[in-house]
């Protein structure tokens, strides 16, 4: 399978706005966000499906999964839940994405795909939410 745009980012090839690391895991600002705050949580071992993760990985994405979301909570108090889906549509790279929100409205947002990423908003969330 060759590399995908999360192993890339995991290797340093491609820059993230990193939020969280650890030997297992990565979390970092998902740059079309469907709010603000949209972390990607992904394990540094290419898997395509979550459900094929080791036992072991799975809980270390789990854990870090959490660990996010209260750290979602902490900066965003506004916001009263935090969502996690995961849907396996874009990337064939396991992944759970987590992000504070209020309505159900928010919580459908879809947000556009070709506008350029707002990188000062994108450093401003990742520099709150850095662990």
């Amino acid at each position: 399978m060759p590399d995908s745009i999360f192993t890339k980012i995991i290797k340093g090839e491609i820059p993230c706005y990193k939020i969280y690391e650890d030997e297992s895991t990565l979390a970092f600002l998902d740059i079309h966000p469907i709010l603000p705050g949209h972390t990607l949580v992904v394990p540094k071992k290419q898997v395509e499906f979550v459900w094929d993760l080791s036992n072991k990985d799975y809980l270390a994405l789990m854990a870090t999964a959490k660990l996010v979301a209260q750290r979602l909570r902490h900066v965003f108090p506004e916001k009263t839940r935090v969502a996690m889906i995961i849907e396996g549509l874009d990337v064939a790279h396991a992944h759970l994405k987590i992000f504070p929100f209020n309505t159900d409205s928010e919580f459908r947002n879809t947000p556009d795909l070709t506008a350029e990423p707002d990188h000062k908003m994108l450093m401003d969330i990742a520099s709150k939410l850095a662990f």
